[in-house]
């Protein structure tokens, strides 16, 4: 678990399922999707078949939940894109509108770079966006991290072309900043 005030990164536990449920798959269209990679498909589930998967969510090492004063409003999480070189990739989702733009994801990114790079021996981390999704790039820049890549015109969503963004940051420069110097 990390902490910064009213705010938890946590393992997700049976209490989260319901929640998670609620904001995550219970409608087709939810506005949270909008902004998460809009251009891959989303589907609505019932919460009996939820139920049947969520060995996907407990307790893993791998996704947790964004808890806001003993509320889920989102999740957090990594993926290997190589575990051999120790590439690793992360995502967030805030799925409850009432906690976007307000710093919220900046300060669960600090919060879970600083648990992957304490935890695992890895030289970076990153993680990819759209450039539809502003916010999200602008977290990266705000905690220091690099524009490693840009594929242009690469994601169609609404009728408009959007580039693909890769953000990163090493070890090394997380820990000469100050978002990472309790770290060291």
């Amino acid at each position: 678990m990390y902490q910064d005030k009213e705010l938890i990164v946590r393992p997700i536990n049976e209490e989260d399922l319901y929640r998670l449920w609620t904001l995550a798959f219970k409608e087709d269209s939810p506005e949270w999707k909008k902004w998460d990679a809009p251009y891959y498909a989303h589907k609505a589930i019932s919460y009996e078949e939820f139920l049947t998967k969520k060995a996907r969510y407990l307790e893993r090492d791998d996704y947790w939940a964004i808890d806001v004063q003993g509320e889920l409003i989102g999740t957090v999480g990594y993926y290997w894109e190589h575990e051999p070189s120790k590439w690793l990739e992360m995502g967030i989702v805030i799925y409850d509108p009432n906690y976007w733009s307000g710093g919220y994801g900046t300060r669960v990114i600090k919060l879970w770079i600083d648990h992957l790079f304490n935890k695992m021996p890895l030289v970076r981390v990153g993680y990819t966006t759209w450039s539809g999704n502003e916010r999200m790039i602008k977290v990266g820049k705000k905690l220091g991290m690099t524009m490693e890549g840009r594929m242009r015109k690469c994601r169609y969503y609404n009728g408009v072309y959007y580039d693909s963004i890769r953000m990163g940051i090493l070890r090394e420069e997380w820990e000469s900043q100050e978002n990472g110097k309790k770290i060291k």
